[in-house]
């Protein structure tokens, strides 16, 4: 073979052999990323303008806005502990307070647990303080609760047990809430609920089941970027007239309520 026709037969060859890898490296699938790893911790923050105050169908502020916002911190073990505040005006329209009491402070903490993608629980206690000094024969609203929880994919309920006096009656109650929060797509999601507030005990022989009720909400939420949230619901009761009128207005009236929330 002459040299001009060996160097065309290598020419050919290593021609060849980079087609071959060429063809090997498009077949083969470039690897994925590493993920990264899951964060020890979140600390979370929210502030929200609403509305009005509606907590468990009953307006906490005459149907006038609300300003809230709180903080979250939850561990990767499923330990969470937080803080939330609002403004109120329910004590003072009930001539429970005699200084402050306009506003709600909260603290919380539990234990969550997810058994897989659809499926999980909640364990916690709920601290509602409300700081102000109250007139005598009134009951101190401040209310501990012991809750526990069960989820799958978008549906909840919830179990809530006061250990002692319950948002100024003086006993134990019980709350239970069943809610759908159903994703319509990316940025709406439709939601639902019905509660129904039970308490316990009586007062001077007469029963406290007059301050049972049910309640229920629906509405939608639009989710923006940056983390905003926009936001409207309805929500009813059967509340009692005659132990839920304060300031001459039953607090469990039908009512619409909107807001704007952002978490950070």
């Amino acid at each position: 073979m002459t040299p001009s026709a060996r160097l065309g037969t290598r020419l050919f060859a290593t021609l060849a052999s980079a087609l071959l890898a060429g063809q090997v490296l498009a077949q083969t699938p470039a690897a994925e990323p590493p993920k990264a790893p899951e964060p020890d911790y979140t600390l979370t923050g929210n502030f929200g303008i609403y509305s009005q105050y509606i907590f468990r169908g009953l307006t906490q502020t005459d149907a006038k806005p609300a300003a809230q916002g709180g903080f979250d911190y939850a561990n990767k073990n499923g330990l969470y502990v937080g803080t939330w505040l609002s403004n109120i005006s329910w004590l003072s329209d009930s001539g429970a307070c005699a200084h402050g009491c306009s506003l709600e402070w909260d603290a919380y903490g539990g234990w969550k647990y997810a058994f897989n993608d659809d499926w999980g629980m909640d364990l916690g206690l709920y601290f509602y303080g409300y700081p102000g000094k109250y007139n005598p024969g009134f009951t101190n609203p401040n209310t501990l609760e012991v809750y526990v929880a069960g989820s799958w994919k978008w549906v909840s309920l919830k179990y809530s047990y006061s250990v002692d006096h319950t948002f100024g009656v003086p006993d134990n109650a019980w709350y239970l809430d069943l809610s759908a929060n159903y994703p319509i797509n990316d940025s709406w999601t439709f939601n639902a609920h019905v509660g129904r507030q039970e308490y316990l005990g009586s007062q001077n022989g007469v029963s406290n089941s007059v301050f049972n009720y049910t309640d229920w909400k629906l509405g939608l939420t639009y989710a923006a970027s940056g983390g905003w949230n926009f936001g409207a619901f309805w929500s009813d009761t059967n509340a009692n007239d005659s132990v839920y009128t304060l300031a001459g207005k039953n607090i469990g009236r039908s009512t619409g309520t909107v807001f704007v929330q952002k978490t950070f």
